[in-house]
């Protein structure tokens, strides 16, 4: 079996080289779902530590954009495996980085960590509309509405879409979750977000404590 402690400090240490050994060579045991789903939890400690490192400046932007990238080659490897599991599959969420705003890393941090955790992630891409939203939440009906945004205008964004959700009433089937620079409690009040998130492995945590 896979050594997991040595998995998660290998993926806080941003250590390519030994995560795809291991990995790849965990995959080649033949390895049951619920040993992948392990393997993805340790990845996510892992993660946790990033983001650590992150909010003390010993990492930087550039480290976690590289930690989201391995972390998806990850779940690449395991996806044969993971994909055996029927209940692996935690609900669905609905992403995208609002109107006006062009800034992506975070978003794709949390999703890459959201769909490692075993959630169906819709990723709408940047420069999403009000609409757009709307029209995604009536076809995949989602659990969960996740909203990222770096500039200050992204805070209008998010509340112009929240609006467009109560006026299609869809806003009470989904919980919302908002995450970037500018957002903080006033903001999600303001907003009429149900929680705001600057951190993606926080931000995961919330969102698996609304599904379970």
């Amino acid at each position: 079996m896979i050594d997991l402690q040595l998995l998660t400090q290998a993926v806080g240490d941003l250590d390519e080289n030994t995560i795809l050994t291991m990995i790849n060579d965990f995959v080649a045991t033949n390895p049951s779902g619920e040993d992948a789903q392990k393997v993805v939890f340790a990845c996510q400690q892992g993660m946790a530590i990033v983001g650590e490192l992150f909010e003390k400046n010993e990492y930087y932007v550039g480290d976690l954009i590289f930690a989201g990238e391995l972390l998806s080659k990850t779940i690449d490897l395991l996806k044969p495996v993971l994909s055996s599991v029927a209940t692996q599959k935690f609900g669905s969420i609905v992403i995208g980085t609002v109107a006006g705003d062009l800034h992506d890393i975070g978003k794709n941090i949390f999703g890459s960590m959201a769909e490692a955790a075993g959630f169906d992630v819709y990723d709408l891409g940047i420069d999403v509309s009000p609409s757009a939203f709307v029209e995604k939440v009536k076809e995949v009906k989602p659990q969960i509405v996740g909203m990222s945004g770096v500039l200050t205008l992204a805070i209008d964004s998010m509340k112009n879409t929240v609006n467009a959700l109560n006026e299609a009433d869809l806003r009470d089937s989904v919980k919302i979750i908002i995450g970037g620079n500018p957002v903080n409690e006033d903001a999600c009040k303001q907003i009429g977000a149900d929680a705001f998130t600057t951190n993606a492995a926080e931000g995961l945590k919330t969102c698996q404590g609304w599904v379970k």
